[in-house]
């Protein structure tokens, strides 16, 4: 049997204005093609296949007119959608029969009752099983009380993991029977010890660490796990089997130049053999940094590679540079370069200081703010964590009344 594990597609994203639906629909293709050339038997989306609660219709038609493809292939007999924390669980539900009957199952939201699934060979006959875990949300896992502190908080959302995966690891091993079919778990979460990068697109799922989850937590029955969230492909607590695919396109200029994979998984019996499949860059982005000389040569340079990139300058003499971007749009003029972003160091250093600078609040997260906040109150240092722990809880219940309000 042949699966491969993808995840954070995150389909209808932009970077800094610019639309992305050509590289999502030439990863999409490109997909499709191996899975047909390699005849893989099941794909796993582990989550946020979307970047809002509210995609685009383009970013829909995308997603179905894959999923059509891709049930009509000769070879891959299942496909399984899990919901990310990006994710809208009442957006990815709602077509969730007529998916069925293509043999997609999707799982936007804790289900206990729909989050097993038993893939089945050409003859019919169980040839996995599928723990089809989504994002799970802090109402799923965890009874809020009065008075509880940051540590009661994480020892009940650690408790709730436990308690959800173990549940759905007996249930899938109990289905499994004497069969010799491999127990897949799936999962949209933090693992603890995972790794991001600045600008690389992750949002925290609870800021401060509340969720991130030990490998412990997932079941021993599982002969393989395919997780989503974090963007960069990795291994969980270096096992060969516990893996992050990453996303299949750079999120933003942080990923530039990271090599992006799909896993193909081939299992004989219960044992899989993990292979990295590697995906072409379809839109390249460029990263450069330093002053005026050293941009302007390294566009030029660029520009001689006759580049299409999409590129991001950062300035960081020390020397203002009032005309800054007006001698890099000169620099590019006549070529397919695109400048999606232009960062003044010097600038942005100053913190909270907005006269004059180039800075707004795109360049910053809510967590920045709240960080520069306590930083120009003087907040002392012993108090930060709990008040950082706290704004985080509230950042949680605002985005999940929001998706609660789709």
């Amino acid at each position: 049997m042949e699966v491969i594990h993808t995840s954070d597609w995150h389909l209808g994203r932009s970077l800094y204005g610019r639309r992305r639906h050509d590289e999502f629909e030439a990863f999409l293709d490109w997909l499709a093609a191996h899975i047909e050339n390699e005849q893989v038997d099941v794909l796993l989306i582990a989550g946020d296949v979307f970047d809002t609660t509210a995609p685009s219709n383009r970013a829909q038609e995308l997603y179905y007119s894959f999923l059509c493809r891709i049930a009509h292939s000769a070879t891959c007999r299942q496909v399984v959608v899990i919901g990310g924390n990006h994710d809208s669980p009442s957006f990815l539900n709602a077509p969730k029969a007529l998916l069925g009957a293509l043999n997609v199952h999707v799982v936007g939201a804790m289900d206990a009752d729909d989050e097993i699934v038993v893939c089945r060979n050409a003859d019919g006959k169980p040839q996995a099983i599928v723990c089809a875990v989504p994002y799970l949300r802090d109402r799923d896992i965890r009874q809020a009380e009065a008075g509880e502190s940051i540590d009661d908080k994480r020892a009940k959302l650690a408790q709730g993991y436990r308690a959800h995966y173990r549940h759905i690891g007996e249930r899938a091993e109990a289905a499994r029977g004497d069969l010799d079919i491999p127990i897949i778990g799936m999962g949209h979460c933090f693992a603890a010890g995972g790794t991001t990068l600045a600008d690389d697109g992750v949002r925290d799922l609870n800021v401060g660490s509340l969720d991130h989850i030990e490998a412990t937590a997932f079941p021993a029955c599982f002969d393989y796990l395919a997780l989503g969230h974090l963007h960069v492909p990795q291994k969980v607590a270096q096992s060969e089997t516990m893996r992050y695919c990453g996303s299949p396109i750079p999120m933003g200029f942080g990923e530039a130049n990271q090599q992006k994979l799909v896993l193909q998984i081939a299992f004989e019996g219960r044992m899989p053999q993990v292979a990295e499949i590697p995906v072409p860059c379809f839109q390249p982005l460029r990263r450069i940094a330093g002053g005026m000389e050293e941009i302007l040569e390294a566009l030029k340079q660029l520009k001689l590679e006759r580049s299409n990139a999409w590129v991001e300058v950062e300035y960081t003499d020390a020397d203002i540079a009032p005309d800054l971007r007006e001698q890099v749009e000169a620099a590019i003029e006549g070529t397919h370069l695109e400048i999606r972003r232009i960062k003044n160091k010097r600038v942005m250093d100053r913190v909270l200081q907005r006269i004059d600078t180039a800075e707004t609040l795109d360049d910053l997260a809510p967590t920045d703010v709240f960080a520069r906040c306590l930083e120009e109150y003087e907040i002392p240092a012993d108090q930060r964590p709990e008040l950082t722990a706290s704004y985080a809880e509230i950042l949680q219940t605002l985005h999940e009344a929001d998706q609660n309000n789709e």
